[in-house]
């Protein structure tokens, strides 16, 4: 029998109405519980009787509104969780469900037999002290001396989840080793490629004889891995082949534009005719090269969704399987083993069209919204079952 729609309360510090935060993530959480698992109510990004300060907060600079504003909640989590709490009381909702911003869900205390759920790519902590973390520097300079009570608040807090929903086995390990959670509450859910509509599948090819297309997107070219991406179509190049190399969303500087570089600075995939370019560009690449440090990378699952395959580093929790939708290279390679990549599947075209073809089966299997929205509706409604049979050993 068919379960019926639970009563979902969302809680983030930023609306997943709008889709430009978090990378899109938090809107398309959201979409895929309304379709999948109940009726959601957003929360207010109030502070409730610290409202005032998180308004002259939001009032100063990006650069320090952003260091300062999590913290503060943070800070001030105990007086914000009331006001959460008197909304959860009188909604009478089966689930409280956090997204990204742990800081938001920090001393809150859920009614009696209400099951609280949270889902990130990382936290602050195992960010930080991560091979990600450790490559960018400190911008907030007293960060370090919160380090200690930061981590002892995300304890805290994920610890008395009912569910936590990790979309990586990396941070679902470095999550359980380093808070002592229960493995019984986590669980492994890929999240999905940003897109609307599935692309129609095709079979993809290369050729010894055409030019390989190689494709990064992102916003910032160095953090992207950019230049690696530029080197590895350089040496492809010497080596003989027509490397061609598609940068969308940033502009890289002087030096790493030549003439067979193409830059879109911008696509909006919500302007039709941007869509149209940002499909196009991705369903005529044969490989998309991003060695960048990051903690998940959704630009990952819209190329698996296209056939098309990721070259990536192995670090954070980047949604690349080996041999199926890509490789992911130990740390500390370079231009040089990128290029020795695309090359072996150049001479090999069988290869390279079963990778194309597994990485569009690993995205249909698992890196889309619709897979995350009917695995998470599942968990929820029976930790909800549990709850209600159950509500002191839930």
């Amino acid at each position: 029998m068919a379960k019926g729609r639970l009563r979902i309360a969302y809680l983030c510090d930023m609306s997943p109405l709008d889709r430009n935060l978090y990378s899109g993530g938090n809107a398309r959480i959201h979409d895929a519980l309304c379709r999948h698992a109940g009726d959601v109510t957003i929360l207010p990004q109030s502070w409730y009787g610290a409202e005032p300060v998180r308004r002259l907060i939001a009032a100063l600079p990006e650069a320090l509104n952003l260091r300062l504003r999590w913290r503060v909640q943070l800070l001030l989590s105990r007086m914000v969780a009331r006001g959460v709490e008197r909304v959860l009381r009188e909604g009478e909702f089966d689930v409280l469900f956090g997204a990204y911003s742990f800081q938001s869900m920090a001393g809150v205390r859920v009614p009696d037999g209400m099951v609280s759920a949270y889902t990130s790519d990382a936290t602050q902590t195992v960010y930080r002290t991560s091979e990600i973390g450790q490559a960018h520097d400190r911008l907030f300079r007293f960060g370090h001396l919160l380090d200690g009570w930061v981590e002892r608040r995300e304890r805290e807090m994920l610890q008395q989840m009912d569910l936590l929903l990790w979309p990586s086995d990396w941070l679902q390990k470095a999550a359980e080793a380093r808070y002592d959670l229960s493995p019984e509450t986590a669980h492994l859910v890929p999240w999905g490629a940003n897109l609307d509509a599935w692309p129609d599948p095709v079979s993809r090819s290369i050729d010894l004889d055409a030019p390989v297309r190689l494709l990064l997107i992102g916003r910032n070219w160095f953090a992207k891995g950019g230049p690696i991406a530029f080197d590895c179509m350089k040496a492809l190049r010497e080596q003989g082949f027509d490397a061609r190399l598609t940068v969308i969303g940033c502009v890289p500087p002087e030096f790493h534009v030549n003439e067979w570089v193409t830059v879109h600075p911008q696509l909006n995939k919500a302007v039709p005719a941007d869509l149209a370019d940002f499909n196009a560009e991705l369903a005529k690449a044969h490989f998309l090269v991003q060695p960048s440090f990051e903690s998940y990378g959704f630009a990952y699952c819209e190329a698996s969704a296209f056939g098309l395959p990721s070259l990536c580093l192995r670090v954070g929790g980047v949604p690349v399987r080996d041999g199926i939708n890509g490789h992911a290279l130990p740390l500390g390679s370079g231009a040089d083993d990128f290029a020795a990549l695309v090359r072996g599947y150049i001479e090999n075209p069988g290869s390279y069209a079963a990778l194309s073809s597994a990485a569009r089966a690993e995205f249909e299997a698992h890196l889309n919204w619709d897979a995350w929205g009917r695995r998470v509706a599942g968990l929820l409604h029976e930790a909800v079952d549990r709850k209600r049979v159950s509500p002191d050993q839930a």
